[in-house]
């Protein structure tokens, strides 16, 4: 028995040593070489700090709206909802999503509206969605800034991220950095 405790003893120590002393000093210490110490990307506009990397709360007309949040884009509190398609209370939240999304835009069929902008995302802090889910928005944003539906859509091209390599992941488009050019127009 003394052959075997010993041993798991041992390997449990070096374990916890190195699983919660040195891994996250690493990871700490690879994160002081990124921009800004691993805090996240930060802008600044019209006096306010915002994150990029962290979704933000748009729902004026103005604006491009952003996936929902099961989480209000609490970075300290990340999550999903944990309601399956099949739960009625999250049945029940996605209709009423939709629903204020064809208030304000009309225009779209119930068929073309995408998927991230009346469901949240699993961590809740998406802060980028589709091009198609951005150029749904269009009509809306244009009539609302009386901007031209072409300016708003070379605005959209001019900010989606393609994909890595061309190949791997989707092509998205950061609602924040979107919304701030916007302002610019």
């Amino acid at each position: 028995m003394k052959t075997n405790i010993i041993p798991a003893i041992r390997l449990t120590i070096v374990t916890l040593v190195f699983f919660s002393v040195l891994y996250p000093g690493l990871i700490w210490g690879v994160a002081q070489l990124a921009p800004n110490r691993g805090h996240g990307e930060v802008v600044v506009a019209n006096g306010k700090k915002y994150y990029t990397n962290v979704g933000q709360t748009f729902t004026e007309d103005q604006f491009f709206n952003n996936r929902p949040s099961a989480v209000d884009y609490n970075a300290a509190g990340s999550a999903g909802s944990n309601k399956g398609p099949s739960n009625p209370e999250y049945l029940a939240m996605v209709k009423a999503r939709i629903d204020t999304f064809r208030v304000h835009n009309s225009d779209v069929d119930l068929k073309d509206i995408p998927v991230e902008l009346v469901t949240a995302s699993g961590s809740g802090l998406d802060p980028d969605i589709s091009p198609k889910a951005a150029l749904v928005q269009v009509k809306r944003i244009a009539a609302v800034r009386k901007v031209s539906e072409d300016a708003i859509v070379n605005l959209i091209d001019s900010h989606t991220e393609k994909p890595l390599f061309g190949m791997f992941g989707p092509a998205k488009v950061n609602v924040l950095g979107l919304n701030l050019a916007l302002e610019k127009l």
